[in-house]
């Protein structure tokens, strides 16, 4: 008959607490008299909730974490909250184009820019090694579609599995759709489509882009997949690349406004994926919404209420809400509320300009026309501000100060117009007409270029 346990369990744990914390000869002792010990219950290490170690792990690649959703989550959504302050510039040098308009990330380390000069190349950003690539030609080059290289690249977007990269040809009118990642021509989209620079561009799928372009119209195409697919063999007879010439699908034209009709020309397109629509900001102050399937159906359009240099649109699929960036203002539009409870927000930059925008989570970036970002926190409605600790390990203190990020000098063209119309200043601000955030790797590109149209200079920055 087994022997009857008696005693109090804590006791009996105590005391076993008490043997295993004397001599290995003692422990061997209360083993061999009481069978053996239990290991002590490991207690779970307090997580560290530094965005420092956040960030390391992510960069080593700490395993583990897999079991602590709500601790990954809170985490992702306070670096995204902190990350802007931690963020430091190193500038890259870019030679002497002449503004960059336009940039995606290709990957961990390339991104991929545009210029006024009509130049398209990819920069590494770890070694400042820079790749142009060619620009498509038109077929044939008309009368009204001349190549036009004072406009410029103004647009490059990704598909939404990155495998095709659209952007403007060697003329600003056309559609020029490359392979990623080698960056081999597909298509070019110079046949029956837009009569002036394409301004904008949007993908609704992996196969199917809308341009929109400073004649008035959106213009949708469609990218047959053989293409790209390895059916079809796009090679001449020296091996070079060829491509196809294509022509939309549909064109929809901006509805001339009352006050301004001559003035409808397409600044910015932003797709929803979520509700299949198109949202599109026309520099007459105007705000259109179309239904995207193979074809466009306008559902309306609302007079903005600031309506001076709309040039850029971002849309948010978690708040369903659109953002138009004006010459001193962000407004935020949701399509299916009648009346906006989001209120604009000034950015208050001296009316140089927003210039472009990007949304995470619930933080919008702006970027200004005087050199500087700026970071809004919807939910909150007011602007991220500076912590008052500077230490990365600390949770932040309000300090009371909007947080600001100034970018560098970038480089000046020190020509007869600079030295004669801007009496030769030294540091001018740049215009951060785009940036990119790779946000695997908590890094920012940010580009751009002096904002008088006469001055030709550039600016490049990573921040990281």
């Amino acid at each position: 008959m087994a022997p009857q346990q008696t005693g109090s369990r804590k006791r009996k744990a105590a005391e076993l607490e008490a043997g295993g914390a004397g001599s290995s000869s003692q422990g061997a002792a209360a083993a061999d008299r009481e069978g053996p010990l239990l290991p002590k219950k490991q207690r779970r290490p307090t997580p560290r909730r530094s965005l420092v170690h956040y960030l390391k792990g992510r960069e080593v690649g700490v395993r583990g974490c897999a079991g602590l959703p709500g601790i990954e989550g809170e985490l992702r959504g306070y670096a995204v909250h902190r990350l802007p302050e931690l963020l430091r510039e190193r500038e890259l040098a870019l030679g002497t184009f002449n503004k960059v308009f336009a940039s995606q990330w290709l990957n961990a380390r390339q991104v991929v820019c545009g210029t006024k000069c009509n130049t398209l190349f990819v920069v590494d950003v770890h070694s400042g090694q820079i790749t142009r690539i060619p620009l498509m030609r038109d077929r044939g080059p008309g009368p009204t579609r001349r190549a036009q290289t004072d406009c410029g690249i103004h647009a490059i977007q990704l598909n939404p599995s990155k495998t095709l990269l659209a952007t403007g040809g060697e003329n600003p009118n056309s559609l020029a759709i490359y392979q990623l990642p080698t960056l081999d021509p597909v298509c070019l989209g110079d046949r029956q489509g837009h009569k002036d620079w394409i301004f904008t561009i949007a993908w609704m799928s992996d196969t199917v882009a809308v341009s929109g372009s400073r004649d008035g119209t959106v213009a949708l195409w469609r990218v047959d997949p053989d293409m790209f697919n390895g059916n079809i063999a796009w090679h001449n007879d020296a091996g070079l690349p060829m491509y196809a010439h294509i022509r939309p699908r549909d064109m929809e034209a901006i509805p001339r406004a009352s006050t301004n009709p001559s003035n409808r020309k397409v600044r910015a397109l932003a797709f929803s994926g979520k509700n299949q629509e198109l949202g599109a900001v026309s520099l007459d102050g105007y705000f259109h919404l179309w239904k995207a399937r193979s074809t466009l159906s306008r559902l309306l359009s609302v007079r903005l209420p600031y309506c001076r240099e709309n040039v850029c649109l971002t849309y948010c699929d978690e708040l369903s809400l659109y953002a138009v960036g004006s010459q001193s203002h962000v407004s935020f539009l949701d399509p299916r509320q009648r009346q906006q409870n989001i209120r604009p927000l000034c950015s208050r930059e001296g009316g140089t300009g927003v210039r472009s925008l990007s949304f995470y989570q619930q933080i919008i970036t702006v970027g200004t026309g005087h050199g500087s970002l700026l970071f809004y926190d919807i939910r909150a409605q007011k602007f991220l501000q500076e912590s008052a600790s500077g230490s990365w390990n600390t949770m932040p203190g309000p300090a009371g100060r909007k947080l600001k990020l100034t970018c560098g000098r970038g480089w000046i063209n020190q020509d007869d117009l600079w030295v004669n119309y801007f009496g030769g200043v030294a540091e001018f601000p740049n215009a951060l007409y785009t940036h990119c955030y790779n946000w695997p790797e908590m890094k920012l590109f940010v580009a751009g270029g002096p904002l008088p149209s006469g001055l030709h200079g550039n600016y490049a920055g990573l921040w990281s």
